[in-house]
C-alpha cells in the first residue's frame, strides 16, 4: 500500500518582508500539509528573516552566495536531497506568490499517479504590489495617487495577460512549455537525476558544479523545464494548481523582468541547440520575431501615412486590425464580458507594443552578446 506524498517546501527570499508571512500563510493552510518548508534567505537586508521565524518555520541564510535564485537554491538542495526517498516531492515557491489552498494536493496527487510527469506547475493571477504610504504633503499625495494609478493599471495589464495564458494552458489540458519558477512540485529522484546528469556531461553543466540549477543563465526555471524533458519526462500545468504571484509596479521593473524571461528563453534553445525537444521552442521564437516585424512594418505604414497626409484604411491592415481585436476579445473569455468589451476596442495595444519592444530588444542583446543583467 503507497503511503501518503511527503512534501518538502522551498522558499527562495531575496528582500520579501512585505509578502513572505502572506506566502506562508497561505502554506500553513493547503490540504495537503508539508512536511516541511524551509525560508532560503538569499543576502536579505531587510526583516525577511525575522518574519520568516516568527512563523516556526525552517529559515537557512545563504553563505557567499553570487548567483541569484539559482545559487541559493542550490545550496539548500544539496543537503536536502540526500535526505529524501526517491518517491518524496519538492516543491520551490516564489517568495512573492499565493497558493490555492489545495494546489500541494492536486500538484501531489498528479506527480505520483503519472510517473512520465517530472515536474507539475500551476497557472497564476496577477496579486496588487505593495503599495506606497501616502503623504499629506499635496505635491507627494499627488505623485503617491500617480504611482498607486499606474500600478494598478499595470497589475490589470498582466492580470490580462496571465488569464490569456491560462486560457491557452487549459485549452491543451495541462501541457506546458515551460513549468513556471512561481511553483513548481518535483519528485525528488528526479531532481536527484539531473544534478548527476549535469556532472556526468548529459546536461549542460553551467559553471561546472554540479547542482539541480544552472547558475549562469538568466532564466534558471525555463532551463531547468529544458533539462526535465532532456532526461524523458513531461511537464504539467494543470487547471486546479492555481496561485497569485506579484505584478511589477513599474514599467522599468517590468521592462527589466520581460527582457530578462525573453533573452533567458532565446540563450536556452542555444544553449539545448535544435533538437526534436527543443523544436517548439524554436518554433515559438520564431513566431514572436515574426510579430514584431509585422508590429513594427504596422506602425511604420500608419506613421508615415500620417505624416504625409495620406492616411487611408488599407484593407490589408484594416484585416490585421479586425482580427488583433477579435483575438484580444476571445481570449479573455474567462474574465466575462464586461472584461472582453473593452479589449475588444483595443486599450492594450500601448502594452502589447512595449513587450513587441522588449522581445526586439532581447533579440538583439542576445545576438549582439552584451552583457548578461538579472
Amino acid at each position: 500500500m503507497s503511503r501518503e506524498p511527503v512534501v518538502h517546501v522551498v522558499v527562495p527570499a531575496h528582500n520579501e518582508q512585505a509578502g513572505i508571512g502572506a506566502t506562508l500563510n497561505a502554506l500553513a493552510a493547503q490540504t495537503l500539509r508539508p512536511a516541511s518548508v524551509t525560508v532560503v534567505a538569499d543576502n536579505c537586508t531587510d526583516d525577511t528573516v525575522a518574519i520568516a521565524q516568527s512563523y516556526g518555520v525552517e529559515v537557512v541564510e545563504t553563505v557567499g552566495n553570487r548567483d541569484k535564485k539559482a545559487g541559493a537554491l542550490n545550496q539548500v538542495l544539496a543537503d536536502l536531497l540526500p535526505t529524501l526517498a526517491a518517491q518524496d516531492l519538492v516543491f520551490v515557491q516564489d517568495a512573492d506568490s499565493v497558493l490555492a489552498v489545495d494546489f500541494l494536493e492536486h500538484a501531489a496527487r498528479y506527480l505520483t499517479e503519472n510517473p512520465a510527469l517530472g515536474a507539475v506547475g500551476g497557472t497564476f493571477r496577477a496579486q496588487e504590489a505593495e503599495r506606497r504610504e501616502g503623504a499629506t504633503d499635496p505635491v507627494h499625495a499627488l505623485r503617491d495617487l500617480v504611482w498607486n494609478g499606474n500600478a494598478r493599471l499595470l497589475r490589470h495589464l498582466q492580470d490580462n495577460e496571465y488569464a490569456r495564458y491560462a486560457r491557452d494552458v487549459r485549452r491543451l489540458r495541462g501541457k506546458c512549455l515551460v513549468v513556471t519558477g512561481t511553483a513548481a512540485m518535483f519528485r525528488a529522484a528526479t531532481l536527484q537525476g539531473i544534478a548527476r546528469a549535469r556532472l556526468d556531461g548529459d546536461l549542460p553543466a553551467g559553471d561546472g558544479r554540479g547542482g539541480v540549477y544552472d547558475t549562469t543563465v538568466l532564466t534558471e526555471d525555463n532551463e531547468l523545464s529544458f533539462a526535465i524533458m532532456h532526461l524523458g519526462y513531461q511537464l504539467l500545468a494543470p487547471p486546479e494548481c492555481r496561485l497569485t504571484t506579484e505584478a511589477m509596479p513599474t514599467w522599468g521593473e517590468l521592462w527589466r523582468q520581460r527582457h530578462r524571461w525573453k533573452r533567458g528563453a532565446v540563450e536556452n534553445c542555444f544553449q539545448y541547440g535544435w533538437t526534436p525537444l527543443t523544436r517548439p521552442y524554436w518554433g515559438r521564437q520564431l513566431l514572436t520575431m515574426i510579430g514584431v516585424v509585422v508590429t513594427a512594418l504596422y506602425l511604420m505604414d500608419v506613421t508615415m501615412s500620417v505624416a504625409f497626409s495620406d492616411f487611408r484604411l488599407q484593407p490589408l491592415w484594416l484585416a490585421v486590425t479586425l482580427i488583433f481585436c477579435l483575438e484580444r476579445f476571445i481570449t479573455l473569455s474567462d474574465k466575462g464580458i464586461r472584461r472582453q468589451t473593452p479589449a475588444f476596442l483595443m486599450y492594450e495595444l500601448p502594452y502589447d507594443l512595449f513587450l513587441q519592444a522588449v522581445h526586439a530588444k532581447a533579440y538583439l542583446d542576445s545576438l549582439t552578446r552584451t552583457e548578461k543583467k538579472w
